[in-house]
Order: structure tokens, then sequence, then C-alpha cells
């Protein structure tokens, strides 16, 4: 070809055809890129094809996602619970996410778990068909509830919730305010140390204990006086404190009064004998009025008997004239010696009788309003301690002390061998309100302030709380009024884990509304069909 030929040809046409080969082959930019990106979106298409087919086919998550099981078996697992919340279960072990106690297995009490492909099991009736399942509760977010058996986020089971833990036990009673049934199990009442103690009908007293002090019963208490002026010329009892009995000589006083009346008696007798023989009746009544007077007034200046027996016998006038002592008793004022002058009214002794004393002890207003006299009361001294003495109130004092708002009341109590003595401080107690009726062991109450609270033992585990109304306590027991009945059981052991619970557990039917249908929000249900179990936390349902 001429060098012409070879300028006629266009220089882009021989560019293009150059460049042809080089745009298709292999591993060239324009056709390689595109498939690249078709295969990348065919790659994300089957992805979130097979993200659909496992939330929404039942089946493909089934063979994706298989449970121990098979596809028709279905097997028993072990479940663990808290003793502390019962609610709380867990098919494997650990800790209770509340209070962090070691969960512990349920012998003989384990639950189904749902083989592959098997539809859900209905939840089984308890025995007897007494208690009506209503839901069942999130234990973690009591707001969220299922109507069929289900699993959170971590795991755990759903509670069941019962119509007796809402509404009561069925007996007719009505729980108390913020307070509901507690179900801890046959088989963790021990574990949880939960004790029973039955209401029994028998006799309650409120006891009394109140600090007295000895003091001398006023009306042993005799004080030995001269009726005469004279001197004391010798004293018998020398000391203050000293034991004297009745008739027992004190001391020896001289007076010219006893004296000459001494000798008025003497002459007034010695003329008795003279008129026993004169024919005139007057002149003999006469002298022997005389003698009658001078013998009474000796009678009456406290010359002992003996002596005016003794002044008859010698017919000699005595000097000084021996006082005896008019009680038993000791020496408990001495106020004179040996050659003392003594003055008419003068007291010269005194002698208390101690074989009987008075304890005065100060009561409350709200103990001495049932004290009545002629109550029993028993004495304990710190000197003396369990030597238990019986005595009686045998005076209640008309006022009260304005300093320590409190009435005295005197008991009387025998005192042998003097073991009581003036001054002494002792114990007394007595038995106040007296009563029969429902008595309890007074560790089953719980006071709450404005209520007392019992939980009474249905049985099985069941505890029912009940407000009581309470009489009569005293000597660890009270007398129950209203709310429990001679033969029911009471829980008198552990009585705050019960009453935590059961406060809790009322709490948690209050936030879900009570025992009406559970609560629509956050309300989670099984799949709908095609013989899917529940899958209830591997987003199997929702």
């Amino acid at each position: 070809m001429s060098d012409e030929k070879k300028e006629g040809i266009p220089q882009d046409t021989e560019e293009t055809a150059a460049a042809g080969p080089e745009r298709d082959a292999p591993g060239s930019g324009g056709g390689g890129k595109s498939r690249f990106f078709l295969v990348l979106s065919a790659i994300l298409g089957l992805l979130l094809a097979g993200v659909v087919a496992f939330y929404n086919v039942p089946a493909f998550h089934v063979l994706l996602h298989p449970h121990a099981g098979g596809d028709n078996a279905a097997k028993t697992a072990d479940k663990y619970t808290c003793g502390m919340h019962p609610f709380i279960r867990s098919d494997k072990p650990g800790n209770c996410p509340i209070c962090g106690m070691t969960l512990t297995k349920i012998e003989g009490a384990a639950a189904p778990v749902v083989a592959a492909g098997a539809k859900s099991a209905p939840a089984a009736k308890p025995s007897g068909g007494a208690r009506k399942l209503l839901f069942y509760r999130n234990p973690m977010n009591p707001k969220i509830t299922s109507k069929s058996p289900a699993k959170d986020e971590m795991g755990m089971d759903y509670v069941p919730v019962y119509e007796d833990e809402v509404k009561g036990s069925g007996a007719g009673v009505n729980l108390p305010e913020g307070y509901a049934t507690v179900q801890v199990g046959a088989e963790r009442v021990q574990l949880a140390g939960i004790q029973s103690a039955t209401a029994v009908r028998e006799a309650i007293s409120h006891p009394v204990r109140a600090v007295g002090i000895v003091v001398p019963d006023e009306r042993r208490v005799r004080r030995v006086q001269s009726k005469v002026e004279g001197w004391i010329e010798k004293l018998h009892t020398n000391f203050t404190g000293q034991m004297v009995t009745k008739g027992q000589p004190l001391l020896e006083i001289y007076s010219p009064d006893l004296v000459a009346t001494q000798r008025e008696y003497l002459l007034a007798k010695a003329g008795v004998d003279r008129m026993k023989e004169s024919p005139y009746e007057d002149a003999r009544e006469m002298s022997s009025g005389l003698a009658h007077a001078a013998r009474t007034r000796l009678n009456l200046f406290d010359v002992p008997e003996s002596f005016i027996a003794e002044l008859e016998r010698t017919g000699e006038v005595q000097r000084t004239v021996t006082l005896n002592a008019p009680v038993s008793g000791y020496v408990t004022g001495k106020d004179v010696f040996e050659g003392t002058r003594v003055m008419p009214g003068m007291d010269l002794l005194t002698v208390t009788d101690l074989s009987r004393v008075w304890i005065e002890a100060d009561l409350y207003e709200y103990e001495a309003q049932a004290v009545r006299v002629g109550q029993a009361a028993l004495l304990d001294t710190v000197a003396d301690q369990g030597a238990k003495r019986k005595g009686r109130v045998a005076f209640i004092y008309p006022t009260f002390s304005p300093e320590t708002r409190t009435l005295k009341v005197r008991f009387e109590f025998p005192n042998p061998g003097l073991r009581l003595k003036p001054q002494m401080y002792a114990n007394v107690a007595l038995d106040l309100h007296s009563v029969t009726g429902v008595v309890v062991p007074d560790s089953a109450l719980i006071e709450t302030g404005v209520r007392v609270i019992a939980f009474v033992d249905s049985g099985d585990g069941s505890f029912e709380p009940r407000e009581v109304k309470v009489g009569v306590r005293g000597n660890g027991k009270a007398q129950i009024l209203s709310g429990v009945k001679a033969g029911e059981k009471v829980a008198v052991g552990a009585n705050f884990l019960l009453d935590s619970e059961s406060k809790l557990r009322a709490a948690l039917t209050k936030m879900t509304g009570g025992a009406s249908a559970p609560p629509p929000p956050q309300q989670q249900s099984p799949p709908p069909s095609q013989g899917q179990g529940d899958h209830t936390g591997h987003g199997g349902g929702r």
C-alpha cells in the first residue's frame, strides 16, 4: 500500500481498534467491576434471607439451632432456686441475682424442657386442683408477664403466679393490705429455719414486777411510856436491837406516886379485913371499894400483876416498880438510861414485832388500775435468792406521787427467821388481768407500729398473713382476741423472712395490676403455630 493510502486511513480508527482488545481483556476495569458488584449483591441477599428465615421460619430455626432431647422426647432438667427468694429459678447452678446466695437444687421438682418441634406442654396443675394459675412473671422485671412458661434474657424461668397468692388462701380471710400469701414449699421450710406452734386455749395473766422497801408493820409497833413521874433505877434492856418477849422485865422505876399508891392499897386491904366483922354493911362496902380503887390505880400505872400479887403476899411497900414488855419483838428505840428522870407521857423504849412486815412498792398508772386488795403476790430478795414468799396486797394508797407519777401499794408478807429486815429492797411480782383464751407464743407476732401480723401455717409450705388483735401478754405468750383460732398453727421462727417475702410479693402483684389479667404492655407469648416450642430468650417468639 502506498503512502497515500496509509495517509488516508483515519487515525481514530486505528486507535479504536487497538484499544478494543485492551477493554475486553480479563482484569480490565469495565466488565470486571460490574460482575463483582453482582456477586456481592447476591451474597448479601442470601444472608438477609437467612436471617429472615431464622427468625420467622420455625423449621429453619430448628435446623440451625437444635435443642437437646430429639424431635419427640421431653427431657427433664434439674432446677435450682434461692432459699431467700423462692421465685428465683434456674436450670443451672449459680448465685441469686437479688441477694447473691448460692442457688440450691430442688429435689424431685425438675421442670420439663420442651423438645424441638414439640408443642409446649400445658402448665401442670397443683395436686388436688386447689390452686389456679394466672400467668407467669419475669423474675427480674415484674412488669413483663407471659401466659405460658418462658425464660428471660439470663435464661431464668418465669415465676408462676397463682390466684391464692394474690387473693389469699381461699379460707374466707382477707389478707392485710400490703401483704400476700407466701409459698415457701415444704422442702424449704426446714432450710429457711421456719418453725410453727399450735394456738391453744389456756389461762394467761400479765405479770407485774415492782421494787419495794421493807418497813415494819405499824400495827405491831409498841412504845413503852411512863405514866408517872420518877427516875430509872435499873435497865434490863440496855441496847437497841435487843430481842424481848412479852412479859420480860424492861426497867425498874422509882416514883413517889407508885410508893404512895402501894401504901394506900395495903391500908385499904387491911381495912377490909377489919370490917369483915362489922354489923354495918355500908361500912364493909366502903372499905372494900377503897381497896379496889387503890388496886385499880396500880393497874393503871402499868404495875404488873405479878408485882401486885407479891405486894399482897408480903404486905411490904417496894421502892421501885418493874415494868415488863407489852409485846414480843425487837427494841427499835431507846431514849433513856439508868438514872434518867422521866415524866408522864415520855417515850422510854420502842418494841417492834417483825414476825410480819410490810413492803411498799410503786406501780405505774396503767398497772395500778388492775390491782385489788387481797391479790396474791410473790416476794424475792437479793439477800435470799430463790426463796419465794407468798403474800397479799394489804392496802392501796389513795393518791399518786406527783414527782414519780406512781401509786404506792402496800404488801403484807410473813417474816420467819427475820430474813426480811426493815429498809431492805425486795422484788414483788403479782399477776394482773388473768383471763382464759386463745394463746400463742409472743414470738409469732410481728409489730408494724399500727397493727400486729401473724403468719398462719396452711400446710405444704404455705403461710398466710393475718392481722390479729392482741389482749393480755405475759410469760412469753400473748392472748389472741381475733385473727387466729385454737388449733391453727402459726410461724414462730424466721418470721422476718416471711414478712419481707410477703411484702415483696404484694408489691410485685400491685405493680402487675393485681389478680386480673396480665398488663398488655411488654407481654410475651409463645410463637403462633407450626409445632414450634417456646423459644423466648433466643429470639424465637416475640
